[in-house]
């Protein structure tokens, strides 16, 4: 009897096992497509060329469409007498408290832009394929490609995540956090590859730069802390929690500061930029650099984080 009722136990489970609903993992084939059309666009994706940002951006929206998006649209905003704007796809629910996460599609000046902020985008439109196949999304979740985060925009309200902070604010939105996905395709397994705003930390966080991090500042509220530590648990690849004060130098570089000033609880996801890649806002910043695999990695855990609903 304990043999057939072990058995009976045993084929219940594995009936479990095999209902229960899988997520495919990120297709880096597919990152490395939307990476080929980002970096070889006729012109560098600056705000210098106007024409090449509406491009990508009509690239961006047929991208979210084709992955399911409830509703795709644009946020156009006129600077300097020319219109830019940010793209915006909204899947799960329609009503309730929304989970922004967003990326910049522009570079700072005549170069490709592959880790900065090709990855970034990349992520994010891989992640809007793979939300797009969920039965079902606990709660609404905000996908936001963003113009104008490069120099001579950044710190102003003309940043195109400035634009989409205000806009939610003057809105009432309630919003649960925002993720900003900076530059998540560089890693360097060699020791002295990783540097910090701050010699001593190196003690704390290793002086190898093949980790993601997950940076906020202090003040930051429950959504933060929960988003990290649920990231680090799902994530297999290194993961580091960093949090300081918000004067100290990187914690701010990136959309996620324009919502803090609207005090909506935000985080940095990144590779740490030029903490880590020598060739920030360089013309060696190429596709050839990065890793496929580690930035698949990256979408697999925040995918999975997002699902968790544990913020």
């Amino acid at each position: 009897m304990k043999i057939i009722l072990s058995a009976l136990l045993l084929g219940l489970l594995l009936g479990e096992a095999k209902a229960a609903p899988s997520v495919a993992p990120a297709d880096t084939a597919r990152l490395h497509r939307y990476l080929t059309f980002l970096t070889t666009t006729p012109q560098p994706r600056s705000y210098q060329h106007p024409a090449v940002l509406n491009s990508v951006a009509a690239y961006l929206s047929r991208q979210l469409r084709a992955a399911g998006a409830h509703s795709v649209g644009e946020q156009p905003y006129a600077v300097r007498g020319q219109t830019y704007r940010n793209v915006l796809a909204s899947f799960g629910p329609l009503d309730g408290t929304r989970l922004i996460i967003g990326a910049h599609y522009d570079v700072c000046g005549e170069q490709p832009g592959a880790d900065d902020n090709g990855t970034g985008v990349a992520a994010l439109l891989e992640l809007a394929r793979l939300l797009g196949q969920q039965p079902r999304l606990p709660n609404r979740i905000d996908l936001v490609a963003y113009t104008l985060e490069e120099p001579p925009f950044f710190r102003t309200s003309q940043m195109g995540s400035y634009v989409h902070a205000a806009a939610l604010k003057a809105a009432g939105v309630p919003v649960r956090g925002m993720v900003a996905l900076e530059m998540l395709g560089y890693y360097d397994d060699r020791r002295g590859s990783q540097q910090y705003p701050i010699g001593p930390l190196k003690l704390i966080y290793g002086s190898r730069g093949n980790y993601v991090t997950v940076a906020q500042k202090f003040g930051n509220g429950r959504f933060g802390r929960r988003f990290a530590r649920q990231y680090r648990a799902t994530a297999t690849l290194p993961v580091k929690r960093f949090k300081a004060p918000a004067w100290l130098p990187g914690i701010d570089f990136s959309d996620h500061l324009n919502y803090w000033k609207f005090d909506y609880p935000a985080v940095l996801l990144t590779d740490t930029a030029f903490y880590r890649n020598r060739s920030y806002h360089e013309a060696t910043d190429i596709l050839a650099r990065l890793d496929m695999r580690r930035l698949g990695l990256a979408v697999d855990a925040l995918l999975a984080t997002v699902l968790g609903n544990a913020f």
